[in-house]
Parts: structure tokens; sequence; C-alpha cells
């Protein structure tokens, strides 16, 4: 047994290791997420660590904390009015797209490598959602910038898409172990994951906004305490009531990041932090737990499933689900390259090992071949077949500006940043003969780096990055002024 010292050196230097070498995965156009998967095999039993771990309920822990806390990041950062528009497709999608999903690879699972029919289910319904986490990632590390609604229909797709997965593993195991459980028994599992997921989740974003604006801490540092047990609560309550923790800790941040909250841009600073710690420490330990060695003989099934997933399955789940809506084919098959497998389809995989299945080590073993495949091949082409399909569009930065409201009394008005486009009719004219509406305010301007306080007399140029301070029908009023 090693020693506490020994497993904090350890610990620190594979996530200072895992830190530098995202940077230079991002030069290299690698997912993140991928080396750090690398890097966990690599100090791994059969790696030039030697650091021996095969403890699946540790693992499984970990990994569900961690997709605790970055479903929660997800959520917080994700803005509701870009939601809204996708919310009745993307519920379709993360539903029936996750059932057709699951039903092609079983078939094919079936028919070209002779699995059982039973093992075949449990298979496809492991590997049928996407992963957050991988998503997540990806669009907020890589710049990328998809047209209309794409993007949050694929984040909200794979914050949400946890309970039908989790369904159908649960309901695979349990008709291997118990041939003679009720259909009808596992529908109703279902509905009570998302109905109980979803209300739960909702309820408790929107009764922590109301609270943490009353609070009044003493201290800054402890509200970003109050929102990680919020999340905490949230899905272990969620839990234990029979509903879908990972989508009520999704819908918590969701509801809480609509909200008009105290050091609302600190927390969420906070929160991406974790949310990358989580990523880090919970794909080390992945990779810690797979044995190379063990891939090898299940490279040929891997592979065939890993294809039948990226070129058929999630296609066809896609087209189905989306089927008569406003995405056009372009948008279809974008969104079906996007389908990323990362830690949510490992986790799963866990489930057989705890149960005792047979097959629980070829299952694993598959699973994890399928996710290195999947973000090798679609984590790292996202952005050409973006601009092959003509779907992607200019990015648009973060926000540059870190001023936010620290009272405890709601504002009326609220700080934007507006950029100034550069066919911008604003452009060489002064603040004062803009038509400003009354009440409004330009509070600084950052043009080329530089931090300007404006006057009246300050002339506008383009790709001006504008803070302004209005209410909302304000706002729009500005926004046509500049457009």
């Amino acid at each position: 047994m090693a020693s506490l010292e020994t497993i904090l050196l350890i610990a620190s230097i594979l996530l200072l290791l895992s830190t530098l070498a995202s940077k230079i995965s991002s030069r290299l156009s690698l997912p993140a997420l991928l080396v750090f998967l690398v890097i966990g095999m690599l100090a791994g039993s059969e790696g030039i660590g030697g650091i021996y771990f095969d403890n699946a309920q540790l693992a499984q822990a970990i990994g569900v904390v961690a997709l605790i806390l970055i479903l929660f990041s997800g959520g917080l950062d994700t803005p509701l009015v870009d939601v809204r528009p996708v919310l009745a497709r993307g519920i379709i999608l993360s539903t029936a797209g996750v059932f057709i999903t699951a039903a092609v690879v079983a078939v094919f699972a079936a028919l070209l490598l002779n699995f059982p029919p039973t093992i075949a289910v449990l298979l496809g319904a492991i590997v049928a959602s996407t992963d957050a986490a991988a998503i997540f990632s990806i669009f907020r590390t890589r710049q990328i910038s998809l047209k209309e609604s794409i993007i949050p229909l694929l984040e909200f797709e794979s914050a949400s898409n946890d309970p039908t997965a989790i369904f159908l593993t649960v309901a695979a195991i349990e008709l291997i172990t118990h041939p003679d459980a009720s259909p009808g028994h596992m529908l109703l599992f279902f509905i009570q994951q998302t109905v109980l997921g979803g209300i739960l989740g909702l309820a408790a974003g929107i009764i922590a906004g109301k609270g943490i604006n009353r609070l009044r801490l003493d201290a800054t540092g402890m509200y970003p305490i109050v929102t990680t047990g919020v999340a905490l609560i949230t899905y272990s309550v969620t839990a234990l009531l029979g509903g879908s923790g990972f989508l009520a800790v999704y819908l918590a941040g969701l509801a809480l990041g609509a909200q008009k909250l105290v050091h609302k841009n600190s927390l969420s600073r906070f929160h991406d932090s974790l949310a990358w710690l989580m990523q880090i420490v919970m794909f080390l330990v992945l990779g810690l737990l797979v044995f190379p060695s063990r891939l090898v003989p299940i490279a040929i099934p891997g592979l065939v499933i890993a294809f039948i997933l990226i070129f058929a399955a999630r296609p066809l789940g896609v087209f189905i689900a989306l089927i008569r809506s406003k995405f056009t084919i372009r948008d279809k098959l974008m969104i079906s390259w996007v389908g990323l497998r990362g830690a949510a389809p490992i986790v799963l995989a866990m489930f057989p090992l705890l149960a005792g299945i047979p097959e629980a080590d070829t299952i694993f073993n598959i699973v994890f071949f399928v996710v290195l495949s999947s973000t090798l091949l679609q984590g790292t082409t996202i952005v050409p077949v973006a601009n092959f399909l003509k779907v992607s569009t200019p990015y648009t930065p973060k926000p540059q500006f870190v001023i936010e409201s620290v009272g405890d009394a709601p504002l009326k008005s609220e700080m934007t940043e507006i950029r100034i486009p550069p066919q911008s009719a604003a452009i060489n004219r002064q603040i004062v003969h803009l038509g400003l509406p009354s009440g409004s305010l330009i509070v600084l301007i950052l043009r080329d780096q530089e931090v300007i306080v404006p006057s009246g007399t300050t002339a506008i140029q383009a790709n001006d990055l504008l803070l302004v301070l209005a209410d909302a029908p304000s706002l729009e009023a500005i926004r046509s002024i500049v457009a």
C-alpha cells in the first residue's frame, strides 16, 4: 500500500502532465479528453507508470461524481434562450434517437459478430448515448461555431440522453439476469426517471437561484461552495427518489444560469475550472482501468461496432428523430457526426461488471475501443467536416469583461457585450450621435486589446466590443442601431 505522500505526488504529476498535454493537443487538433485517456493508460499497470488499478466500483463512483459536476457546469454555461428553440427536438433526439441507435447497433452486433441477442442489446444500449463531457469540452475549447441551433441541440441532447441510456442498460441487464422481468415495469422505470429528473432539477435550480441572492454571505468564495452543494444534493435526492440524477443536475444548472445571480461570472468561471478538473480526473482513472493488451483481441469487433455506430446507427437515429424539422440534410449530417462517445458509455459499461455479467469484460473493452475510435475519428475532424458541409459560422468569443452584480437586489438593467460588425452603420459615428435609448450607457469599449472609457465624442470602430448597461428593451434597440 503506497503512502499518502506517494499517492498525492503521483496524482499531482498526472494532473500537471494532463494540463500541459492539453496545450499540445490543441496545437495538434486532438481532443484533450483523448490525451487524458492516453496519459492514464501510459500510467497504468501495462504502461510506463506501472500503476495497477482494477477497481471498477471506485472508477464508477469517480465517474458519476465527475459527470454530476460537468453536467451542472454545462447547464450553468448554456443560455436558456438558446435551448428553448431546440427543446422539443432535443427531447425526441435524446429518447427516440437513443432507442433507434441502440437497436441498430444491437442488430448488427448480433448478425455480424454473432453476439447473443441479449448481449447485443446490452452493448447497443451502452454505446447509444452521446457524451456531455466530450461535447462540452470540444465546443468550449476548439472555438467551433455552427449555424442556427446545432450546438445548443447537441449540448442539450448529450446532457439529457443519459436517462434513456441508463434505462436501456438497466433493462438489458435485468433481461439477462431475470429473463421473466416485466416490460411494463421497465417502461414505468423510464417514465419515472425522466419525469422526476425534469421536475426536481428545474425546481432545484429555481429555488437555489432565489436563495443564493438572499444569502448575503460574508465571503465571496463561499458562493461556489453553495452551488457545488446544490449540484450534489440535486443528484442525490433525485436518484434516491427514483429519478434521473444526471438529467436533474443539468436542468438545475440551466435553470440557475437563466436567473440574475450575484457573482454570476465568478460562479461560472469556478464551475468551468471544476468541470475541467473532473474531466481530467475521470479520464485519467478510466485510462488507468484499461489494460491495453486486452484491447488487441477485440480490435476487429470494436472497429465493426464503432463504424456501425458512426456511419449507420447514429445517422439513422438523427434523421428519424429530426424528420420534418427545420434542420437541413447538411445540418443533420453534422449533428450525426458530432455524436461523440466518451466517459458516459464507459461508466455505463461498468454496470455489467458490477452486475456480474459473464461477458462484462468483453463488453467493457469493446466500449472503450469504440470511445477511442469515436474520439479520434470524429473529435479531430469536426472543423473540416463542418467546413465541408458548410454549416460553420464565425466564432463569437466568450465575454471579455468580468463586471458583475454583487448586490443583493436584482438589477433592472444588465451588463451585455455587443460586437460591432464590419458593415455596421454605427462605424465612425460618435456615441452622442447614435441615438441610444434613454437610461442606457456604453460603459467600456474593448478595441484591439485596449480598454477605452468612452465619452460622447468617442467614435465607434469596426469590431469594437461594447460593454453596455441597459434593460432588455433598450438592448434590443441598441442592437438594431449598431447592426
